[in-house]
């Protein structure tokens, strides 16, 4: 529906047999391509590219008007509050988490950090290993359990300090009510940190007024998975989180004045994003935001929702595939995972590279949600340390504005032939 606005929708790939066909990209929940647009404007901006917040030039006070711009832009974009919130530009969500990490040690020293089984690594490690943590449980079909959430609340008589939480799991797609999650979480004291790496790309999203109980604490994200994939990320936050102390990277652009005995620290932002600031990446991120504005993102979730209902229903007919999903497409972005009967995830993914069709597999930095999926044990889970035995996993498919009904037809009538040809396939039948 909106191919014409990205870049690479058309190209072509020649395949083992010889056979030139156009390249069909389901891995988008890794990275997407760029908008045209995107490429327009840092180009465009090029010319006028100089230091941020350094020289006293044109160009440069240019460059740092723009770069600021960027944060009222970006906080626009989720209904933030300009004069409550913070924008803090850093590499992707991954860096963004780490930071917060970081700088609520003081606050949440003594207190329980609330994360799940569902999360990316990223929203899991960073509190893992430095923090006491407890882990929310998921059901059978790998639905976040609220019931669980709330329990463990209640068990720790407010001793819990964040709950940390994905918007969209990058595993099955699922999407959990952040506002409800947010409403029980001040309800015990708690705040409430969004990865919103799977979520801000694919649906609208409001921080909601500082007043109100569903109001989003923290929230990041990453521009990479927005069609502007120029290593730029986000970590929103209240001013006042960053008042004291310093960053966990110091150095050039965080201080106001230094001595040998005495150091002065600027105030947020500017003092959390250390030496030269990533302009162009910001650049990309708001022409991207212009671009998904344009568009409307509930217009995107209404498209994408649409495709994945049609992927689902040409899925659910094909022999030997396991979709690992509850079908419920009013509560998931457009990711699915799929195992076929008998055949490693490996092997499957390998199969649809070879007619052209990019997806992912193994466990997509999420080993323990997969886990969980895949019912396997602690204890059988151990086998697979060593390496020694192939690691199990699903295989993914993850759509974005720009796929096409005819692209998701393509890979049913693949997946079709394979499922129907499992043991021909496995005995080396290509």
């Amino acid at each position: 529906m909106y191919r014409n606005l990205v870049v690479g929708c058309d190209s072509k790939v020649k395949l083992e047999d010889g056979r030139l066909v156009n390249y069909i990209n389901f891995d988008n929940a890794a990275t997407t391509p760029p908008f045209h647009s995107v490429l327009e404007g840092i180009n465009c901006f090029a010319p006028n590219y100089s230091s941020v917040h350094r020289g006293a030039g044109y160009k440069s006070k240019l460059s740092s008007d723009l770069y600021e711009k960027g944060r009222d832009v970006v906080l626009d974009f989720v209904n933030g509050d300009r004069d409550y919130h913070t924008v803090i530009f850093l590499k992707n969500t991954t860096e963004g988490i780490n930071k917060l990490s970081y700088r609520l040690e003081d606050q949440l020293k003594g207190k329980v950090v609330l994360s799940t089984y569902m999360e990316h690594h990223s929203n899991l490690l960073p509190w893992k290993y430095r923090y006491e943590t407890d882990f929310v449980r998921v059901d059978d079909a790998g639905r976040l359990c609220l019931q669980d959430l709330e329990d463990k609340l209640k068990s720790y008589k407010g001793r819990v300090g964040l709950v940390a939480v994905t918007g969209a799991s990058n595993v099955t797609g699922y999407t959990n009510d952040v506002h409800k999650i947010a409403r029980l979480a001040h309800k015990y004291g708690a705040k409430i940190l969004v990865d919103g790496a799977q979520l801000i790309p694919h649906c609208s999203f409001d921080m909601k007024p500082k007043e109100e109980d569903e109001h989003i604490d923290f929230l990041a994200f990453s521009a990479h998975k927005m069609y502007a994939p120029f290593g730029s990320g986000v970590l929103i936050a209240p001013k006042d989180i960053f008042k004291d102390g310093h960053s966990e990277i110091i150095g050039g652009g965080t201080i106001d004045f230094v001595s040998m005995e005495d150091t002065i620290w600027l105030n947020p932002p500017q003092k959390e994003e250390a030496g030269t600031p990533n302009l162009m990446g910001v650049v990309a991120l708001m022409e991207a935001i212009k671009i998904l504005e344009s568009i409307g993102m509930e217009r995107i979730e209404e498209y994408e929702r649409n495709l994945t209902i049609y992927a689902l229903n040409l899925m659910r007919e094909i022999p030997n595939l396991i979709i690992y999903d509850d079908f419920n497409t009013d509560a998931k972005v457009s990711i699915i995972s799929f195992n076929i009967e008998g055949m490693h995830h490996s092997k499957l993914a390998e199969l649809l590279g070879k007619e052209g069709i990019g997806v992912r597999n193994g466990c997509f930095c999420a080993q323990p949600y997969v886990q969980q999926i895949l019912k396997i044990s602690d204890e059988e889970m151990e086998k697979y340390k060593d390496k020694l035995l192939p690691r199990p996993g699903l295989v993914r498919m993850s759509l974005g504005l720009y796929n096409s009904y005819e692209e998701v037809y393509r890979m049913a009538e693949v997946l079709d032939t394979i499922g129907r040809n499992v043991d021909y396939y496995l005995e080396g039948g290509r």
